[in-house]
């Protein structure tokens, strides 16, 4: 595990724990093995970039740490709970309070307004928490920035501004952790910017991100980099020389402005 303490400082608790997991599938007589005895340990408050070509395992370890998908051995502990083991309600009940999503796709509702979808993950709650959450969505949506296009569905919004509001739905419940599954894949480069703007704006306010992505540069605004070979991890570095999205925002606006 990589993470900076200061002098003086007790290490948090882990927000994720793997040991030893493996993952393997079955297609048809053929057996693939997808994650190698995988060991990752997350402290809360990280921003780490999963990298690697198609068929690397990285997207299944994001499947695992998402409690979309269970592994064939080994351990997996989320926020203090023994994931592997759990039974399915359990396992979705788990996925509801500790993670938020964030996709490549967006996979808005397209007939429905940003408010009504980023209320979604409140109304699927099965913890009966009493919770306003419609004023929860509001507040998600101004924290994103687009208080403004509440009322809009996603045909009426841009590219950056729909994975905004994916990105509210993500922040809505408050989970310990945001996955993110190549979520500047469909954007150009100043969205990009824009996006990862956010993101390290959240990370700044204490929100732990794992995001999946197959571009360097993109990597480059996380604080950590681990990357993928053959269903193993091959290297698991903290960036040297961080990017800062706003930076690069501001340099693309002024070309621009040149142009």
């Amino acid at each position: 595990m990589l993470s900076t303490l200061h002098v003086g400082e007790a290490p948090s608790p882990p927000l994720i724990r793997l040991h030893e997991i493996s993952k393997r599938y079955r297609i048809g007589s053929n057996e693939v093995l997808a994650l190698r005895h995988v060991d990752l340990t997350v402290v809360p408050g990280e921003f780490i970039a999963i990298m690697g070509a198609s068929g690397s395992g990285k997207s299944t370890l994001m499947n695992i740490l998402g409690c979309l998908d269970t592994p064939t051995s080994g351990s997996y502990e989320l926020d203090g709970v023994r994931v592997d083991g759990l039974s399915r309600d359990a396992l979705a009940d788990l996925r509801n309070r500790a993670v938020g999503f964030v996709f490549q796709g967006f996979n808005l509702l397209a007939r429905t307004s940003a408010l009504d979808n980023v209320e979604l993950p409140l109304l699927y709650d099965r913890s009966r928490r009493q919770r306003d959450s419609k004023t929860l969505a509001r507040a998600a949506l101004e924290r994103v920035g687009l208080g403004s296009r509440m009322a809009h569905v996603p045909s009426e919004l841009s590219g950056g501004q729909q994975q905004r509001v994916a990105i509210a739905r993500a922040l809505v419940t408050e989970p310990a952790l945001i996955l993110a599954d190549e979520p500047t894949g469909n954007l150009d480069s100043r969205t990009t910017c824009e996006v990862m703007a956010l993101f390290q704006q959240l990370n700044d306010q204490g929100i732990t991100i794992l995001l999946v992505t197959h571009e360097m540069e993109v990597s480059h605004y996380a604080k950590r980099i681990i990357d993928m070979r053959d269903g193993r991890i091959l290297r698991d570095h903290l960036v040297e020389h961080r990017r800062s999205a706003v930076a690069d925002l501001q340099t693309l606006v002024a070309a621009e402005v040149e142009r």
